[in-house]
């Protein structure tokens, strides 16, 4: 497969001293998403912030370049094609840190989200069939 010059990946705080860019945790490894179509990776960065992560930018960069990025910080990366059947979905969890957030609080834990007297709700059960039929509706919207 010949990989196309110009790749779209998803930047936070673009063109800022603070930007960071889109990674997918596999296990221990990070993975970079690389999307032949812009509106591919709008569509992801929009995606993302239904589930209040912070609003990416897709950005067009250099396919190679990217690829070098990613040898040199260890990463993994995958190109998304345009018009693919692969549907592309973030992943449930997020991670609560980020690189680019230099400011931000490190020491976070549950019982500092929530007040002494308050107790964080129960997660609710649901199956996977029933999680995979609300994500599906979800991706239907938009």
């Amino acid at each position: 497969m010949i990989t196309p010059m110009r790749v779209f990946v998803l930047i936070f705080n673009a063109r800022t001293e603070n930007e960071g860019i889109h990674t997918i945790r596999e296990g221990n490894r990070n993975k970079i998403l690389m999307f032949e179509s812009e509106d591919d990776a709008t569509r992801f960065a929009l995606m993302l912030e239904a589930q209040d992560f912070p609003a990416p930018t897709p950005e067009p960069i250099d396919a190679e370049e990217i690829k070098e990025f990613c040898e040199s910080a260890g990463y993994e990366w995958e190109i998304i094609p345009e018009n693919s059947n692969l549907v592309v979905t973030p992943p449930e969890l997020n991670v609560e840190e980020t690189d680019w957030q230099a400011d931000a609080k490190k020491d976070d834990t549950v019982e500092d989200t929530f007040p002494p007297n308050q107790q964080p709700l129960e997660e609710p059960e649901l199956s996977d069939s029933e999680l995979e039929k609300i994500r599906r509706k979800l991706e239907g919207l938009l």
